[in-house]
């Protein structure tokens, strides 16, 4: 977050450090960019923001009986932890998924139990644990 924010502070800089010169309209051009740039980094800063508070609000105390913010979901082919859209990481040489509680796939995933099958790159997935 404080990457991003150097970013926006850079960016507003650089927008306001931009002098007139004879070219004319690469002053206003300069500026428009600086403050465009200011603006993405903004929104990044909003969704870091977004994704920590809900990293925060999982509860990693409790055992999961169904697929929730928190929870650990583990097949034969892929596991997913839903908690922050962190997206694929290799944790002891496993494969593990993790989501944004409000991502397509956590949605997907919501409420299902040991047992139950979904589809995941068209292929029917049958749910092993769940903690």
């Amino acid at each position: 977050m404080i990457a991003a924010k150097e970013a926006i502070q850079n960016a507003q800089d650089a927008a306001n450090n931009e002098e007139k010169s004879s070219a004319g309209d690469k002053y206003e051009t300069g500026r428009a960019m600086g403050h465009l740039q200011k603006d993405m980094h903004a929104r990044q800063l909003t969704e870091y923001i977004k994704e920590l508070s809900s990293l925060l609000a999982v509860n990693t105390a409790v055992i999961y009986d169904h697929a929730t913010a928190g929870a650990y979901i583990e097949t034969g082919v892929v596991s997913f932890f839903i908690a922050a859209g962190l997206g694929k990481q290799m944790i002891d040489g496993k494969q593990i998924f993790f989501l944004s509680p409000n991502a397509p796939l956590a949605a997907l995933l919501q409420h299902k139990k040991q047992g139950d099958v979904f589809v995941f790159n068209k292929n029917s997935i049958v749910i092993a644990e769940v903690f």
